[in-house]
């Protein structure tokens, strides 16, 4: 019974339970857009993770190959490859022991740095990084005298053990 004396009618309890099935839904909602809201937030935290691995993994890689020193040529390409997968590091492995004879020949030091670097595509398995350098170049041909060099640099990159690896650099113009 009410305060008036009068027992609830049906009217009344139908109302009741239509507003607490619409308050019941309205927390499903709710908690689904929380859940869905938490989702998108970790797949960007992880995007960005990705993305922060594969320019660190690029820019070591063009390091390693912008900073030459014939003096100690073979730890120069041992850091290249170091970074390499796939055909480029059988077709980089080919290549040194040519490449150190000929550093050794011209005196060849070239010390540089990354300016910049941009992830031109991206996926879960593979990215492709642009890198712009500076730095110089010294030996036999410059008088052993540093001159100024700047390359553009595309690497091509894979998801390998859980690491980034490098499966091609070229320099682009």
């Amino acid at each position: 019974m009410s305060s008036t004396g009068r027992r609830p009618g049906r009217v009344t309890l139908i109302a009741l339970g239509l507003v607490t099935l619409l308050l019941a839904a309205l927390c499903v909602v709710g908690g689904v857009l929380v859940v869905r809201e938490h989702q998108d937030r970790q797949d960007a935290a992880d995007d960005q993770a990705r993305y922060g691995d594969v320019l660190a993994s690029a820019r070591a890689e063009v390091e390693a190959m912008i900073n030459i020193d014939y003096q100690d040529a073979q730890a120069s390409m041992d850091a290249v490859a170091a970074g390499a997968t796939g055909d480029f590091a059988k077709q980089y492995d080919k290549k040194t022991p040519g490449v150190l004879d000929q550093l050794k020949k011209a005196r060849s030091v070239m010390d540089g740095k990354v300016l910049w670097a941009g992830v031109e595509d991206i996926d879960a398995d593979s990215a492709t990084v642009i890198a712009a350098t500076t730095g110089t170049v010294s030996n036999a041909n410059t008088g052993d005298k540093p001159v100024a060099r700047s390359f553009r640099i595309k690497v091509s990159l894979v998801r390998e053990d859980g690491a980034w690896k490098t499966s091609d650099l070229e320099f682009v113009s």
